[in-house]
């Protein structure tokens, strides 16, 4: 691609962008929402003319496109339409991906899922095995086995590949390039995603200092121009023309978006135990989901399900929370529960109504008598102010959220849930299409919300990142509870199948881990509580030092006696919790130290 640039209005979307994916290239395509990689994608597929700049492919190059909303309507079934295209005879390399994506090739397109349709898309190219792959959003609506058998799919195909994914760990596994999609500019660096990160950051750090260098300069010159013009008139008209250029360099700049300013303020404190599920069950007909299960859920767990779709994830979510009955059993709550939601299917939403109205309709949200206001958090907040702070612009306020993509989406229903105070947290797949900057941040602030967290999640990463407890939804019924994250799940079975590209990462000498006893004398529990406490001890400690900073204000007890009270309180609860939590460390190391000697 030369020269390329393109406008839908207002600041362009790519201007002057020079681009070449070479044979056999694996390649992260990354960036904010809304930054314009699918259009890039897009473009590189050939489905957008740019409005300036050539696209070229070398002769006999095939280039496929998956694309996140395919249009099927052409198609009785879903493999109607994965075969179309397919010589004759080759059915067969559709059926052997669509049992790796776990998908009904005879499901009919009338009453396909948004994620049937895409599998049914991925289905498609993978069978059509172009020289070049463009997959936007491949692993969406896959669960985590899924994902894996895609992973090792395209760990070993000879075709190069740009991928768009939210997903971290996919990314890490598969890229050796990194195209960064930033304010119209397009970067490469030729290190996979694992390296971005510090990249960005670094790029980040530079182009701070070359504007507050440039800010100096300006300041510096335009105190010349105003001391010393009347005496030099003639013969400094150049350097006041430089100075006019520069303003003009400062001006053209783009701004780069800020995070989100998201948070989740725990309500009042809910009892120590959450939930008590006794001996719950479930089934429909004759499928089995849920054996006699118990689990006793404690304020501050974080508590994750995982497992192939079907396995009754959600199902069993919804027994928690009271939203189904089980077949026997029970299922009890504590004291002072307020719960929040983050459904997956984004029911709270309507698709045509705008974002203003989406906020000032909700019930919990609305301001008597404020059209233009809605109560966040128990005070009251100009709605454009407030959809400001989830990063969007006010001309996308009055827009219907139909026309978001999905991570805006994504960041529209946390924006509704995040309105409240709660000390329950319900979160079904809140990692789809949420780009990297957002998932950092949504994992940082679930790490400090005082109340629980349960979620659902086939974002491997996440997972390992958030969760405390895991409990595997492993068919027929089958869920059994392990502490720590996926990773910590997957070292803990005893039954766990390699995948190739698991293989592939393992030297020959190396034990499976999931066959390497413990030598340090404590449990998989005690031992995994022994490697997270460095980091809450120190996640403590810093919050401590925050609200005694906080605390320092002389004006703080007269003017917000309110917020003085909550400080206080938050600041005692905190130092008995650091206090606990050394004493257990300490307790841990005594005990590890023990058994080694």
């Amino acid at each position: 691609m030369n020269d390329i640039s393109l406008t839908f209005g207002g600041d362009p979307v790519f201007d002057g962008l020079d681009l070449v994916v070479q044979p056999q290239d694996r390649v992260a395509l990354v960036g904010r929402n809304g930054s314009g990689k699918s259009t890039l994608m897009k473009v590189m597929a050939g489905l957008i003319e740019a409005d300036t700049g050539t696209r070229v492919l070398s002769p006999g190059v095939s280039v496929g496109y998956m694309e996140q909303h395919p249009d099927l309507s052409a198609f009785e079934t879903l493999g109607d339409f994965a075969v179309s295209g397919l010589e004759p005879g080759q059915e067969y390399l559709v059926a052997r991906v669509a049992e790796g994506l776990k998908m009904n090739l005879d499901a009919p397109v009338a009453t396909a899922s948004g994620g049937e349709r895409r599998r049914a898309a991925l289905a498609k190219l993978l069978a059509e095995a172009p020289d070049l792959m463009l997959l936007d959003e491949p692993t969406n609506h896959l669960d985590i086995q899924a994902i894996q058998w895609l992973e090792d799919e395209l760990s070993t195909t000879r075709a190069g590949y740009v991928l768009i994914s939210h997903d971290r760990a996919f990314l890490r596994n598969l890229t050796r390039a990194t195209l960064w999609v930033d304010r119209g500019q397009v970067r490469r660096q030729e290190k996979g995603f694992e390296h971005f990160e510090a990249w960005r950051d670094k790029a980040w750090e530079e182009e701070d200092l070359n504007r507050h260098k440039l800010n100096r300069k300006i300041k510096s010159e335009a105190r010349w121009a105003v001391e010393g013009i009347s005496a030099r008139r003639k013969r400094n008209q150049g350097r006041l023309r430089e100075l006019g250029k520069l303003r003009d360099e400062r001006s053209s700049q783009i701004k780069r978006q800020g995070a989100a300013e998201m948070v989740f303020e725990a309500g009042p404190k809910s009892g120590r135990r959450v939930i008590e599920a006794q001996g719950i069950s479930k089934s429909y007909g004759d499928k089995r989901i849920l054996n006699e299960f118990d689990l006793r859920v404690m304020r501050g767990d974080r508590i994750a399900l995982v497992g192939p779709n079907g396995t009754g994830k959600t199902t069993l979510l919804k027994m928690l929370i009271g939203q189904e009955e089980p077949d026997t059993g029970t299922v009890s709550f504590g004291t002072g529960i307020e719960l929040a939601v983050f459904d997956q299917n984004r029911s709270t939403l309507v698709e045509d109504d705008s974002l203003w109205d989406n906020l000032t309709g909700d019930p919990e949200m609305r301001v008597s008598g404020k059209a233009d206001q809605v109560m966040v958090r128990g005070y009251p907040k100009h709605v454009v102010g407030y959809l400001k702070e989830f990063l969007f612009d006010e001309a996308q306020a009055r827009a219907p959220v139909r026309s978001l993509s999905g991570g805006e989406k994504a960041r529209l229903i946390l924006a509704k849930i995040m309105a409240r105070q709660s000390n329950l947290l319900v979160l079904d797949e809140p990692t789809n299409d949420l780009d990297v900057e957002t998932l950092d941040l949504l994992q940082d602030i679930l790490g400090s919300y005082e109340g629980t967290a349960i979620l659902v999640s086939h974002d491997r990463d996440f997972l390992d990142r958030v969760a405390l407890r895991t409990i595997a939804m492993e068919g027929n019924g089958k869920a059994v509870i392990y502490p720590g994250g996926w990773s910590d799940y997957q070292a803990q079975r005893q039954d766990v199948p390699q995948t190739p590209t698991q293989k592939k990462k393992s030297k020959p000498s190396e034990k499976p881990a999931e066959k390497a006893a413990p030598k340090t004398g404590l449990s998989f529990t005690e031992q995994h509580r022994l490697e997270v406490l460095p980091a809450e001890i120190d996640r403590l400690t810093a919050e401590i030092a925050k609200l005694e900073e906080f605390l320092m204000d002389p004006k703080l007890f007269s003017d917000a006696p309110v917020k003085f009270k909550k400080a206080t309180e938050g600041l005692t609860e905190r130092q008995q919790k650091l206090a606990k939590s050394e004493e257990e460390w300490m307790a841990l190391e005594e005990k590890a130290e023990a058994a080694q000697s």
